[in-house]
């Protein structure tokens, strides 16, 4: 069986290849890398000797998604991962949030609904249900408004795909993450921005290496135990997994629903703090940290019931953080070894 895996270079696409690969799918890449490099593909293939096919191709440019599905007629299943993510560029940049994640999802879409059968798995976000008012957050509680342009293409995109699914063959699965960190045991693939970072792992692997000279933590007034925001970080290797989980389900056609949706995390939550002193445990390294004003947009905390997840899709996460850090501080080094 063959699955497009579209952003299949990047930090969660890449690992989702893995996994796929060793559960025996076929795997065709898309990716136009604006934010990733081919050389992953080196390192999807050291992991365990395949090499899947790849196709670097602006998905923004529906002549060339409609010439990718007619050579490759025989893709079964989509999984989704290409986006642009960045919640502050988004909020400087809308348009281009809305060009990318929703005009690539609908032109993906066309031409899945000319199939017979189709199976979609959406790379959601933790993002749509905003500040919650509970926690742990369950698959049931309210969608807020969005807080950015990156958010609402969530929000929209999951509303594109029930819209598209009622209509017609297409089923799908929305996959609504909390904070992916780490990398591969091997060290051949991790996460790898291009600039200054968005996410925390990254900046602190890059300030431990010296990259960066200082890391900045955005408050330490939030309502937490130690007054810095809390999150939800699950390892890399067990999000990527779930896809092939919410893949094989919709291959057997164990949903119960032409779209399901399952948050995807550890149902613990983790303080900026606790993470900082976590990766100085994994790493044996001192981090130069400075507590920084708050920054706009970011909740308070956000951890996930994973409740349905491990009941129904028949997903846990078995990795911890400690080895998320210490696999991220390793595929750090390796890099900058090069």
């Amino acid at each position: 069986m063959k699955i497009l895996v579209t952003g299949g270079l990047g930090f969660i696409g890449s690992h989702t290849v893995v996994e796929l690969q060793n559960e025996g799918f076929e795997v065709v890449i898309i990716d136009d890398l604006s934010n990733s490099s081919v050389t992953v593909l080196e390192g999807i293939k050291a992991i365990n000797g395949k090499s899947p096919e790849f196709e670097q191709v602006d998905l923004r440019d529906k002549a060339a998604v409609q010439q990718f599905f007619a050579k490759y007629a025989d893709v079964s299943g989509v999984i989704h991962f290409a986006a642009s993510k960045a919640v502050g560029e988004s909020v400087q940049n809308p348009l281009l949030y809305y060009e990318n994640n929703i005009g690539a999802l609908v032109y993906i879409l066309q031409e899945l609904q000319k199939k017979d059968k189709a199976n979609f798995i959406f790379s959601s976000s933790c993002t749509v249900y905003g500040q919650a008012e509970k926690m742990p957050i369950t698959e049931d509680t309210a969608v807020q408004p969005a807080m950015s342009p990156y958010g609402n293409t969530k929000q929209i995109g999951e509303e594109i795909i029930r819209d598209v699914a009622a209509v017609s063959a297409i089923e799908a699965i929305l996959l609504r993450y909390f904070n992916p960190v780490g990398a591969h045991e091997s060290a051949n693939i991790g996460e790898l921005p291009l600039g200054v970072p968005q996410n925390l792992v990254p900046f602190i692997t890059q300030a431990a290496i010296g990259l960066r000279d200082q890391l900045s933590v955005f408050g330490d007034d939030y309502p937490t135990p130690d007054g810095t925001c809390v999150r939800d970080y699950i390892h890399v290797v067990d999000l990527a997994k779930a896809h092939v989980k919410a893949l094989k389900r919709l291959v057997d056609k164990k949903n119960a629903d032409k779209v399901e949706v399952f948050n995807l995390g550890t149902g613990k939550g983790s303080s900026v703090l606790e993470v900082i002193h976590a990766f100085e445990k994994a790493s044996g390294k001192s981090l130069n940290y400075k507590i920084v004003p708050r920054r706009a947009g970011d909740i308070t905390e956000a951890y996930a019931d994973t409740t349905k997840a491990n009941n129904v899709l028949g997903w846990k996460a078995e990795l911890s953080l400690d080895e998320a850090l210490a696999s991220a501080w390793k595929w750090e080094q390796k890099v900058r070894a090069k």
